[in-house]
């Protein structure tokens, strides 16, 4: 149980390292990386399309939006580079491929 809860801890810093390292990696397509870029500052942003305030609806848009990136930098490089640079647990790392459409 500790383990399952410094990973669900660490999931956001992990993600947000997994976006720096694909948008310095130069396998990853330019296509992807303007995804990625115009991501980061989008979540960080204190507006959103749905605003956070509205329970379940408001974090959904954010997770809908990291899903939906993810799953095009997977198509476009494959599982397997983002498993590489994946900086957490295998356990993360499964939610973060489901989340993209991998199985």
């Amino acid at each position: 149980m500790r383990t399952d809860v410094r990973a669900l801890a660490g999931f956001v810093p992990d993600c947000a390292v997994l976006f720096g390292r694909l948008l310095r990696d130069p396998r990853v397509p330019r296509r992807s990386k303007v995804l990625v870029a115009a991501l980061i500052p989008y979540l960080a942003l204190p507006f959103d399309l749905i605003p956070d305030f509205i329970p379940v609806a408001g974090q959904l848009d954010d997770a809908i939006l990291v899903a939906f990136v993810l799953r095009r930098v997977v198509r476009h490089t494959g599982p397997e580079l983002v498993r590489e640079l994946w900086p957490g647990p295998d356990s993360s790392l499964r939610v973060v491929l489901r989340a993209a459409g991998c199985r």
